[in-house]
């Protein structure tokens, strides 16, 4: 019989356990339940599938693991990467995504959704960890430029995650992004040494330089100017105006260092090779939505991100209105959630010996959306 001193000792070691089972459901819990809500439930899986898109990468360079999305007040995303340590020991099964609640009402939820879904690739790829020896050669040998190039060494995880997103969605993730970091003046240009996050004045300009390198086009300089106009570098104290200019100096070489890194994951490509982006340049996706007008059931048969690459294009240049683009994302939403459901109901099938009565192919033609 144990003791009273061993009795304790297990029931509180057990206590401990179940805290920490508990901890995990409700990790969970929201990605779950909200499942059942009306219309929220099926967008919620429109947008698994945006993110298992976002997270493919042709070349079986990585082993891509389940993401799930949820929403949540807030005005920011965030993940939780999977393999990662659950509270309480285990791994993390899968990326669990937040998604704040207001961005569901246009194309800036790529903006949001494809930053996070970046963050999973750049563990995956370990890109980060690569990319830091370079920086921190860049301190050493930039003289009085090497605290800037610090600087961005140290916002290097977020920088990655939005570079993702502009690759995957191109001038959509860039509007987004101006979405969520507008904010009074004061916010826009503090210079937090603590924040993992670039100040928003100069993610916005650092997210144009992007876009313009991935995706050579004027309209890059013109959102620049724009995001300019809005909040002017005007009436800053001398330090941070030094800064700021320091760190526009040196923002077109860290962009190119950036686009051209070749990790040892990608075995000798760089990233803007990888990624796709001759497909997705702003002449592309203007001629991809003129005849996506034309015949609207071509849409639904693309990639769920260059879906929102185009729809994303189509606004900047001024051919879609608000309100149709949060009617043909609703759409398409729950196009993909469909499409995914009769995957998983086709898989099931097979492996249990039943045969599918028609092909999954042809089912899904028969769901067709329209744009208008």
């Amino acid at each position: 019989m144990a003791t009273p001193a061993q009795a304790q000792r297990s029931f509180s070691l057990l206590r401990l356990r179940f805290n920490a089972v508990l901890t995990q459901f409700d990790l969970f819990n929201n990605a779950l339940t909200q499942r059942s809500e009306r219309e929220i439930g099926v967008w919620l899986s429109g947008l698994d599938v945006v993110s298992a898109d976002a997270l493919r990468l042709p070349g079986d360079y990585y082993d891509a693991p389940p993401v799930i999305c949820y929403l949540d007040r807030g005005v920011g995303a965030a993940i939780r990467r999977a393999r990662t340590r659950l509270p309480g020991g285990g791994e993390n099964p899968v990326a669990v995504i937040r998604v704040p609640r207001e961005r569901m009402v246009g194309s800036g939820i790529a903006s949001s959704l494809v930053h996070e879904v970046g963050h999973q690739a750049a563990a995956l790829l370990d890109l980060v960890n690569s990319l830091r020896p370079v920086l921190r050669g860049l301190q050493r040998g930039s003289g009085p430029n090497s605290e800037v190039w610090s600087l961005w060494e140290r916002w290097l995880s977020e920088i990655v995650a939005d570079f993702w997103s502009v690759a995957r969605v191109g001038i959509a993730s860039t509007l987004g992004l101006m979405g969520v970091v507008s904010l009074p003046r004061a916010f826009v240009f503090r210079l937090n040494l603590d924040d993992p996050h670039p100040p928003p004045w100069i993610r916005v300009k650092l997210s144009c330089a992007m876009g313009q390198v991935l995706y050579p086009h004027p309209q890059w300089e013109r959102l620049a100017k724009l995001w300019e106009s809005y909040y002017p570098p005007i009436g800053l104290d001398p330090s941070r105006r030094d800064s700021f200019a320091k760190l526009q100096a040196t923002l077109p070489g860290f962009v190119a260092l950036l686009v051209h890194h070749r990790p040892k994951t990608l075995r000798g490509r760089s990233l803007v090779e990888v990624l796709d982006v001759q497909n997705r340049q702003p002449p592309a996706l203007a001629t991809l939505y003129r005849a996506w007008s034309r015949e609207p059931f071509r849409m639904y048969r693309a990639p769920p991100t260059l879906a929102f690459a185009v729809i994303g294009q189509a606004k900047s240049d001024g051919r879609m209105s608000p309100e149709q683009e949060s009617v043909i994302l609703a759409k398409l939403l729950t196009h993909w959630a469909l499409r995914s459901t009769l995957d998983v109901s086709a898989a099931c099938s097979l492996q249990t010996g039943r045969k599918a009565r028609l092909p999954v192919v042809n089912r899904f033609a028969r769901h067709r959306l329209t744009i208008n």
